[in-house]
């Protein structure tokens, strides 16, 4: 499809990476799409994938949720449509994301694939996730600021604008160049020709959507937790007063709870493992034995990942690891075998046959394959 990524990862990440915006340059030489507008056109059809269409009528701007079945009656120019996740329902997408795997996995969000006619865009806006945005076919022209606090409005019910700002990037952006926004950057991008381009995105929850993360994990696990306790206080000097030592022990009946290191750690990766859009999960038929599991990979058949599956460990653990917003377990512990389920997308038999106890990975494994996490494809001769 193309090229490696060019691109000082080193430099990058200590000089870029959430702090300024940046031009790439050809940074996925070679670059080809790995879809046409037609088949993008044809997932925003499906109920169940995420789309919009933005587009400007009369000088305002407007936009809807799909799905969508007719763009006739956008004209020409001055329309965009946005399909999210299409790294789910499109393998050669989800390899646009591999070549970020330099940016841990559990920071990964989804690709945002876009089709502009000319003049399309969705305005000037700021969002809250780094992107790194990769031109495909056509020519679209972006502006870009440095991190900054912008006044913003509702352009329209659904979109959500920033007042005009000063760009540190100012380019029209040719097919393999790649630009990176910051969370905090105002942009604006508008398509000269035709254009379609690939957003890899990159969540950052904030601290209010982890403390109501944790709360809906300590309700869903029923965790039993010290209650407020004042024996032995002195008599109350102003009945309606609420004495700073009472609320010092409020926040260390909360902290106990953020203190116990297991508990942490499963919260966390539970909720980072969960998918944010509906999977794509075809289960096998009929469903593997653990035998025809051994076969198929001795055969040479390699496991993919299906796209937009979360599969995550935390450092040191070579037992537990977490998918699809739940916790697993090996029956015995091997490092090498959560790394191979975790860190890469495919897995292939000799990866297999070298682990100390090849079965406690499958045993663990086939009931993943059989859901449809994982799938078999064979591979053609190199």
């Amino acid at each position: 499809m193309h090229s490696a990524l060019k691109l000082d990862i080193e430099h990058f990440l200590a000089h870029d990476w959430q702090r300024r915006p940046l031009l790439i340059k050809a940074g996925l030489p070679g670059f080809e799409d790995p879809l046409s507008p037609d088949e993008l056109a044809g997932l925003a059809l499906e109920p169940h994938i995420e789309s919009r269409r933005v587009w400007r009528e009369a000088g305002r701007w407007q936009a809807e949720t799909g799905p969508f079945d007719s763009y006739d009656h956008l004209g020409e120019k001055d329309w965009t449509l946005l399909v999210q996740a299409v790294n789910q329902w499109h393998p050669a997408v989800q390899d646009i994301a591999e070549e970020f795997r330099f940016i841990p996995g559990w920071r990964f969000d989804d690709v945002m694939v876009s089709f502009s006619t000319p003049g399309g865009g969705v305005g000037p806006h700021i969002d809250q996730y780094g992107v790194f945005i990769i031109q495909g076919e056509g020519r679209r022209h972006w502006r870009v600021g440095k991190q900054q606090r912008l006044k913003e409005f509702a352009a329209h019910g659904a979109l959500r604008h920033c007042e005009a700002f000063e760009a540190e990037i100012d380019e029209v952006l040719e097919p393999g160049d790649i630009l990176y926004i910051p969370p905090g950057c105002p942009h604006e991008g508008y398509a000269v020709t035709p254009a379609l381009n690939y957003s890899v995105g990159f969540r950052a929850p904030d601290a209010r959507d982890l403390i109501s993360s944790f709360a809906d994990h300590l309700l869903a696990h029923e965790t039993t937790s010290r209650r407020f306790d004042d024996a032995g206080m002195a008599p109350a000097r102003a009945h309606g007063r609420i004495d700073a030592t009472a609320l010092a022990q409020v926040k260390a009946l909360m902290t106990e709870l953020l203190d116990d290191p297991a508990r942490l750690a499963d919260w966390f990766g539970e909720m980072m493992s969960e998918a944010k859009h509906d999977l794509d999960l075809e289960p096998a038929e009929p469903a593997y034995s653990l035998e025809e599991l051994v076969l198929r990979l001795d055969h040479g058949d390699h496991l993919y990942r299906l796209g937009g599956v979360r599969c995550f460990y935390h450092e040191g653990s070579e037992q537990l690891f977490y998918l699809d917003g739940d916790r697993y377990q090996l029956a015995e512990p091997d490092a090498d075998a959560i790394a191979l389920l975790c860190d890469q997308a495919r897995i292939c038999g000799p990866e297999v046959a070298c682990l100390k106890d090849p079965k406690v990975l499958l045993e663990v494994l086939l009931p993943l394959v059989n859901q449809g996490y994982w799938y078999f494809e064979e591979d053609e001769e190199e």
